[in-house]
Order: structure tokens, then C-alpha cells, then sequence
């Protein structure tokens, strides 16, 4: 039996949720970096008798396309899974119903699911510093409690339910797309690490607003900071989530 991580996480906070849940389990864990645009899907191999943790971060309610599609080549040949969505505080609404449905589609068995607060990727001022000390302590008893039923073979496939809708809502487009500023010293880090190959390499100052899924990975990335999305932009989206922000929301276990 092989562990595996399979997670998409830009700037890092669902890989954060990922190593917390998965610290604990015995046996060494082997990751699978979605969020790696040079990553060779077809190179993974999945048996029937592993067990793996899916994580993807929630974007406006939604799993991320750019996930969804490379979640999509996996081949999961029966092995039992766990989902995981990691949100900013506000909402994941169908997050978890569609991660579900994407799971089953390429051939896992999903048989628990968690929700999980992390730093917000853009708006940083909400879920500031999570997962806390109280979230990993709340993550890794779940953690225990599913390695354990997990081990002992006490899940049974699909026999828990996720919140969310179908169909789902609606996704949104890459409303804030991160630009540039003269700090850049075009080394080229930014179009490297881009999941979403958004990033010209003869044109570091910008990305195509086509294809950037606002992911926030350049932003990150940068050794110069010196790439950022539009300041008004973001004070109008922070406000505009605030109420719903405002109050902590908790980690949540579906089994």
C-alpha cells in the first residue's frame, strides 16, 4: 500500500492543509505537485490498494479549472480517497461536490472529505496566519480518525455526503490578473512557476488574461516582489467579502 498526496496548491497554503493531515500516517508519504506545470501525469502510478489524499484550494466556490483538468488524466484505479478543500475563510460551496464527482470520473474511490481554512491568496487580512495552532490540532485528529478507519478498512465508498449543488455554480474568470512593477529584474522565476503557462518569457511585465486562473503562484514566486495585482481591485473585492469573512469559519470532516 502507497500514500499519496495529490494537490494543487499555488502559493501554498492547501500543501499547508495537506502536510498536517497527512504528518501522521505511518509509511512515508509520496506528493504529487498538480500545481507543477512540467509535471508528467501519465508517469503516476496509482494501484488499487493505495490510498490517496486529493487537495485543491476553492476558487470562488469551485475547483480550480487548471486542477480539474490535470486531476482529470489521473488514472485512480480504485484507490480509496480523501478530498480536501482549503478556503480563505469565506465559502467553498460546490467545491466539494465537484471534487468529488472529478475523483470518481478519472477511477478513485473518495471515502471521507474535509473542508479547511488557510490565509486567504489574495486578500491576506482574512484567515490571517491559518491554519493556526487550533486548526492543527483539529486537523490532526482528523487525521487519526480517518487513518485509522483508512487501515482498517471502516469506509465505505461514497457513503458520505458533501455540501454543495448540482449543478454547480457558476465559475468565474480571472478577475485579477497580477502585473509587474519596475522592481522586476526579468529573471524569468515568475513565467517558470506559472501553473497556467500564463507568463510569456519574452514578457515578463504582464501575463495573458486568458489563460492566468489569478492564482497568485508569480506573486509569490517573485524573489523581488515585484509583481502585484491592482490595488483598487482588491480593496473593492475585500469589501465586498468582508461580512462574509468576518467570522471564523471551522475545519469540517465528512464521513
Amino acid at each position: 500500500m502507497k500514500l499519496v498526496q495529490i494537490v494543487f496548491s499555488p502559493t501554498g497554503g492547501t500543501q499547508k492543509v495537506a502536510d498536517i493531515l497527512t504528518e501522521k500516517w505511518t509509511g512515508g508519504v509520496t506528493r504529487v505537485d498538480l500545481s507543477d506545470g512540467s509535471l508528467v501525469i501519465s508517469d503516476i502510478a496509482i494501484g488499487q490498494e493505495d490510498i490517496a489524499l486529493i487537495a485543491v484550494p476553492s476558487y470562488g466556490g469551485r475547483v480550480p479549472d487548471l486542477a480539474v483538468q490535470r486531476l482529470g488524466k489521473l488514472k485512480g484505479n480504485g484507490a480509496k480517497c480523501v478530498i480536501v478543500c482549503v478556503y480563505g475563510n469565506r465559502a467553498y460551496e460546490d467545491t466539494l461536490i465537484e471534487l468529488k464527482d472529478v475523483a470518481e470520473n478519472c477511477g478513485f474511490q473518495p471515502v471521507a472529505a474535509v473542508s479547511a481554512v488557510a490565509e486567504h491568496s489574495i486578500m491576506h487580512q482574512y484567515a490571517a496566519g491559518r491554519p493556526d495552532e487550533k486548526d492543527i490540532d483539529e486537523l490532526h485528529g482528523f487525521a487519526k480518525t480517518l487513518f485509522e478507519k483508512l487501515t482498517a478498512n471502516e469506509l465505505p465508498t461514497s457513503a458520505f455526503q458533501t455540501p454543495g449543488n448540482r449543478p454547480y455554480k457558476k465559475a468565474g474568470g480571472a478577475g485579477l490578473v497580477p502585473k509587474a512593477d519596475k522592481n522586476c529584474i526579468s529573471c524569468g522565476l515568475c513565467a517558470k512557476a506559472c501553473p497556467a503557462q500564463a507568463i510569456d518569457s519574452n514578457n515578463f511585465k504582464t501575463a495573458d488574461r486568458k489563460k492566468c486562473i489569478s492564482c497568485m503562484r508569480c506573486v509569490v514566486k517573485c524573489p523581488k516582489s515585484a509583481r502585484e495585482v491592482n490595488g483598487a481591485m482588491v480593496s473593492v473585492v475585500a469589501l465586498a467579502i468582508k461580512k462574509a469573512c468576518s467570522e471564523r469559519k471551522c475545519n469540517e470532516l465528512f464521513l
